[in-house]
């Protein structure tokens, strides 16, 4: 449970941040192995999910849950103040159910008693004193409710993300296109000219933008010259410009099923700081000697030009890994081997493997999904992974101290041990499957969390295992205070590599120059760094959240012209009203509610993960395999409802 209460009392009350739900409803978690704070209907005050609130207790308790029932007594601060919702009309009224299930509440439009109902808007609230319901003022008509376009839209603007740029942004952006398009002669003084090595990218066949290039070049001594070679967006994104302030309001382009929402406009990134094939490009570029053991014998950063040779999709780079004939074999199979090098290293120095099945849809011309296919996870996908993560650890050590060897401000992508309680947790659930998790001193190690990944390879289990593995870990995060990355068993770690779809890359793209170039990093600088840190590490879930809906909204869309059919399904989760089961080959969840599991009376065992039938002792545990058939699929809520098939 995460601690969200501030344990200083404010005049008898406690700063805290409350949940609530559609029930009416609120809880606020008091800390670990705590019990939560209930707080009824009538307690809330309009507090809403996410409220930074001052509560008191009433020193009585909930007659159902036992938990300490509190009162909402200020909202210190609203978590949001627009959201998506349905438009639906009542009493002459026109009102907004929200889509974010937790807010409880209709929100009024009393200025739009016109609006059409069934379409979905974006507003802005307030919720004043005496009213019954939030009043809003309406911002934007999304389309309607239904239609991929809308759907689509709705999702990414409810987590915060704005579906278009300013006027002013896409004036400078425009004006960069015109006027910074070719290299001027002032800039061969500071960059590196590397266009007559053999470059390429390799990314998806659909990718629209490309901030990252590889090179290989044989030196006379035998070894080689990598280079991995990034957007140079520092160039053209400065700050206190109107892009600048955009990209520090995204922090992160989104990547849902039909689309991205990028950080920066068109013009920017997907092409002037593209690298585009055939193109001379302005870019950042570090460069390792190295043999193909993987060693590292010498490195290079500084800012530089290349011409990318070729684009990849990755599918046609495995051809050429694959194949003898292909042209760039021998550079591509080069590669390849000191990729594999790398990844041995990692492994070694204790780098946890969390491959997992993903999928993609297959959509027509208005969105619909036709299919859903697994992705393959390739060479070429590990080959390009291993030499970003290797950039991202050699830039993280390199601006980690300034020209004198002392420590100097930056901003690292930190990944911390696992919290002791979770991992408690995660052994009691994976002995209930019958593995168990090595631990040392009491401690687990990412030795022995990849001991675990290796064990369960292959089995019913495994993809389940993961998740569950993946939930007991710490998230990572950005800090200006460097604790290392656990999950990849590095030292040190940033990113580097994705400036042109991540805010905190652009800011280690100008460390990166400022230290190259002997500047000091200044306190007003640090406390830059400490803001976007903060604010990176909270965007950076809502576009998770974002990416994952339009999924799962997709897969439950697919589902519906398949009611009625037959799935093999793995259980992967229970509960007192049901079983959670995913289809094999869509990934796609849903519910068998205890009422369907049969003519028994069904009961949730929460040590051993399972269900048992009281009289015939039938019993359906995490990980079982199961034949499903579905039943409902409802869009817009994103629900899938299945039976057993006996």
């Amino acid at each position: 449970m995460t601690d969200s209460t501030n344990n200083t009392p404010q005049g008898g009350l406690i700063e805290a941040v409350i949940k609530t739900n559609r029930k009416k409803t609120g809880y606020i978690d008091v800390g670990e192995d705590l019990p939560s704070i209930f707080f009824p209907e009538t307690n809330l005050h309009h507090a809403l999910h996410g409220d930074t609130v001052l509560y008191s207790l009433t020193g009585q308790k909930d007659f159902r849950s036992k938990l300490e029932i509190g009162k909402i007594e200020k909202i210190v601060e609203r978590a949001k103040t627009k959201l998506v919702g349905l438009t639906v009309k009542e009493n002459g009224h026109m009102f907004v159910v929200p889509d974010d299930k937790r807010i409880y509440t209709k929100v009024i439009l009393p200025s739009e008693k016109n609006l059409e109902e069934g379409v979905k808007v974006f507003v802005s609230f307030e919720w004043k004193d005496g009213s019954q319901y939030p009043e809003g003022t309406l911002i934007e008509v999304i389309g309607k409710a239904g239609e991929n376009n809308t759907e689509m839209k709705s999702i990414v603007m409810e987590k915060g993300f704005d579906t278009k740029f300013p006027p002013q942004v896409e004036r400078e952006a425009e004006e960069l296109h015109k006027t910074k398009k070719q290299i001027g002669e002032d800039e061969w003084s500071f960059r590196k000219d590397l266009r007559d090595t053999l470059t390429f990218t390799i990314d998806p066949a659909d990718a629209k933008d490309f901030d990252d290039a590889l090179s290989l070049k044989k030196l006379p001594n035998g070894n080689f010259e990598v280079g991995v070679h990034i957007a140079d967006v520092a160039y053209f994104v400065t700050p206190g410009t109107e892009l600048d302030k955009e990209a520090q309001n995204r922090q992160f382009s989104v990547y849902l099923v039909d689309r991205t929402i990028p950080m920066l406009p068109e013009a920017l990134s997907n092409d002037l700081c593209s690298l585009n094939p055939n193109e001379e490009k302005r870019a950042f570029s570090a460069l390792f000697e190295m043999n193909t053991q993987g060693h590292i014998l010498s490195r290079w950063f500084g800012r530089s030009v290349i011409l990318s040779d070729m684009r990849f999709a990755y599918e046609e780079a495995q051809e050429a890994i694959n194949d003898s004939s292909k042209k760039h074999h021998g550079t591509l199979t080069t590669l390849n081997t000191i990729a594999y090098a790398l990844r041995a290293e990692k492994v070694k120095n204790g780098a946890i493997d969390f491959e997992s099945d993903e999928i993609k849809f297959v959509l027509d011309e208005d969105g619909k999904p036709l299919s859903v296919i697994k992705k393959e996870r390739l060479d070429a996908h590990k080959l390009i992974e291993e030499f970003m993560l290797l950039a991202n650890r050699e830039v993280a050590k390199f601006v980690a101290t300034d020209k004198h060897g002392k420590e100097s401000p930056s901003i690292y992508r930190d990944h911390d041990v696992p919290n002791p309680e979770r991992i408690e947790d995660l052994t009691v659930f994976l002995k209930a499957l019958g593995h168990e998790l090595e631990t040392k001193k009491g401690a687990v190690t990412n030795k022995g969390i990849q001991k675990l990944i290796s064990d369960i390879e292959g089995t019913p289990q495994e993809a389940l295992i993961k998740t569950s593995v993946l939930r007991s870990m710490a998230k990572a995060s950005y800090d200006v205070k460097n604790i290392g990355h656990f999950g990849l068993g590095f030292d040190f770690y940033t990113h580097f590599t994705s400036p042109i779809r991540r805010y905190p890359d652009l800011l280690i793209h100008r460390i990166l120059w400022k230290r190259l170039q002997g500047e000091s990093i200044s306190n007003k600088d640090l406390d830059f760094f400490k803001q976007t840190c903060r604010k990176a590490s909270e965007k950076e879930v809502n576009a998770a959240q974002a990416e994952r809906e339009s999924i799962k909204y997709k897969q439950v869309e697919y589902m519906q012209s398949h009611v009625g059919e037959i799935f093999e399904a793995t259980i992967s989760g229970v509960s007192d009203f049901g079983i959670f089961v995913q289809d094999i080959a869509t990934k796609s969840e849903g519910l068998i509610r205890l009422g369907a599991l049969g003519n028994d009376f069904f009961e949730l065992n929460k040590k051993t993960y399972s269900v048992s039938g009281k009289r015939t002792g039938q019993k359906f545990s995490l990980g079982d395999t199961v034949k499903v058939k579905l039943v409902k699929a409802d869009a817009e809520n994103m629900n899938l409802d299945f039976e057993l098939v006996k």
